[in-house]
């Protein structure tokens, strides 16, 4: 895992002036690449109240709504990353400081691309990213998805690679509910607020690299991420009961965020669409499904145009990621094969339908678009594998996406 770390560095601090967060701790490319990379100094979050805000790297939460939406992409999940031993049971996933203390090289689950995902729009560490999203969510993020009615320009720099230009980035580091039903998110027992602080490490945003490791009780690949990190109160997405507590030993630290009103995960709208557990949005149903009217804000034209589009050798992986995705997910080299190269293609509408319905994979469905004749051969083919499980795909639930056989 040691070679695959990301070759960022800290860098020196920023002179103090209004609106400008001190000594941050900044990243370098060791590549003479032509693209520069222009860290978020700015102070993001109006907190605590009375005292100097607090920068990007602190991932620090003032109001659900800060979290905005994103669909398509392969994500890093730092969330449960922290102590050499991992209290979730799966393999370990720590976060070991580097000299100095500035960044932290943590190891975080690869989620593969379709689920919808969260960014924390105080925490954006690109500058110029950061300010195009305020420009466009405002800058508690409410005029974008889940709250508002907009797609954050964030979701697609970091669709686009230019949240962190360079051949050495991956994945970027994110929210996402994607393994909630195998490791359970911590809702008691999680926060470390009494002073003294601890240092712990601000991965939203962060760069990764992606290994060759996979996690033996996830399926997951696991990713190397360079994570900023800062001193001051922060919350785990883990119980804290049987760990080292809040003070890690041997130059590890916590991955973590802070909440001022609750849990360090979305909390809107009702339901989550392409998210599994009590967190997601149902499928269409019963079988035949009640097929919902799109609503009026939503164009059903470039929703299809988004899943023919979408096309990988010639199958429109829209489609076999929405027959796989919401049911297969259990498996996720399964749905790595039925949504790789979608993060190729934007996704927008298709996330603005499903948001605005409360549903999962069901945009195509909704808008009445049609698969090809491969897409649906490589569907019917998913649809096998998945019952070769013994997984139930859509098909079988509500009798859409259902492709056809081989010829």
């Amino acid at each position: 895992m040691a070679a695959s770390s990301l070759a960022f560095s800290a860098g020196p601090a920023a002179s103090s002036s209004s609106g400008w967060c001190q000594q941050p701790p900044g990243f370098s490319f060791d590549e003479s690449g032509k693209k520069r990379f222009q860290l978020n100094t700015l102070c993001t979050t109006p907190y605590p109240p009375d005292t100097p805000d607090t920068p990007a790297w602190a991932d620090v939460l003032v109001a659900a709504k800060n979290f905005v939406a994103c669909k398509g992409s392969p994500i890093a999940l730092c969330y449960y990353s922290g102590p050499e031993t991992s209290p979730a049971g799966t393999d370990p996933t720590p976060c070991k400081l580097r000299e100095g203390g500035a960044i932290a090289d943590c190891t975080c689950f690869e989620i593969p691309p379709g689920s919808t995902y969260f960014v924390d729009i105080n925490a954006i560490l690109n500058l110029g990213v950061y300010l195009e999203t305020v420009i466009a969510c405002g800058r508690d993020g409410g005029e974008c998805l889940p709250a508002g009615g907009k797609v954050a320009p964030v979701c697609e720099a970091i669709r686009t690679g230019t949240l962190f230009p360079g051949k050495q980035v991956d994945l970027i580091s994110t929210f996402s509910f994607a393994l909630e039903q195998k490791i359970p998110i911590a809702v008691q027992n999680n926060a470390c607020v009494t002073e003294p602080y601890t240092r712990y490490a601000g991965c939203m945003t962060a760069p990764c690299k992606r290994t060759d490791v996979i996690d033996s009780v996830t399926g997951n690949f696991l990713a190397q991420c360079a994570c900023p990190t800062y001193v001051g109160p922060f919350q785990v997405g883990t119980d804290l009961a049987g760990t080292p507590g809040c003070q890690l030993p041997d130059d590890t630290v916590w991955s973590a965020a802070y909440s001022t009103f609750g849990g360090t995960f979305p909390t809107v709208p009702d339901c989550i669409p392409d998210a599994l557990g009590a967190n997601g949005c149902p499928l269409l149903s019963p079988d035949p499904p009640d097929i919902p009217a799109p609503p009026a804000q939503i164009s059903c034209n470039t929703v299809c145009s988004e899943y023919y589009k979408s096309s990988n050798k010639g199958v429109q992986v829209g489609f076999t990621c929405d027959a796989t995705l919401c049911t297969g997910a259990a498996d996720p080299d399964l749905v790595a094969k039925a949504c790789a190269g979608l993060d190729k293609h934007g996704v927008s509408e298709i996330l603005k339908l499903e948001m605005a319905v409360g549903k999962s994979c069901a945009a195509s469905q909704i808008c009445g678009c049609q698969p090809n004749k491969k897409t649906n051969e490589e569907i019917w083919r998913l649809n096998a594998a998945q019952r070769s499980q013994g997984i139930e795909p859509q098909c079988d639930q509500n009798g859409t996406l259902c492709g056809s056989k081989p010829r």
